[in-house]
């Protein structure tokens, strides 16, 4: 707790939204065929991809328990690992053809399912979510988060 007692409002209040907002995500996983962790370790092996260890951190979880998902989705065909081009004592995670393919359907199904819960909400409310998007993403990008 702060000296601030607005402030601490705002964050439990924030980070009770937050809490609600991963069951809304999760509950969007019962109609697709991954998961939203596997989902979001396709999204970092995106690109040029990102090691093992990274994945994990960003996760919040320990490598092994990293590397057992990224092991079921390159079975999959959906990620292949190889060596970090930079640090050979690492390992480099990216997404195949089929896990590129694999991850825009996921992204789109997801995305229909986001835009029908927002088609509850009046155009001041949408509003409101996209001019508060940008603080939102902000956050999500400090040290710490």
């Amino acid at each position: 707790m702060t000296s601030d007692p607005a402030l601490d409002e705002l964050a439990e209040e924030f980070r009770e939204s937050l809490r609600l907002a991963l069951y809304i995500a999760r509950n969007m996983d019962a109609d697709t065929d991954l998961s939203a962790t596997q989902v979001s370790i396709m999204k970092m092996a995106a690109g040029e991809g990102m090691r093992v260890s990274g994945i994990a951190r960003n996760l919040g979880v320990k490598v092994p328990s990293a590397t057992e998902q990224i092991i079921r989705l390159e079975g999959a065909g959906l990620l292949k690992r190889s060596p970090d081009p930079h640090d050979s004592r690492g390992v480099r995670v990216t997404l195949t053809p089929k896990g590129e393919q694999s991850l825009r359907e996921a992204n789109g199904s997801r995305t229909a399912l986001m835009a029908a819960l927002l088609e509850q909400l009046s155009s001041e409310e949408r509003a409101a979510l996209s001019a508060a998007l940008p603080v939102i993403r902000r956050l999500t990008k400090l040290p710490g988060a």
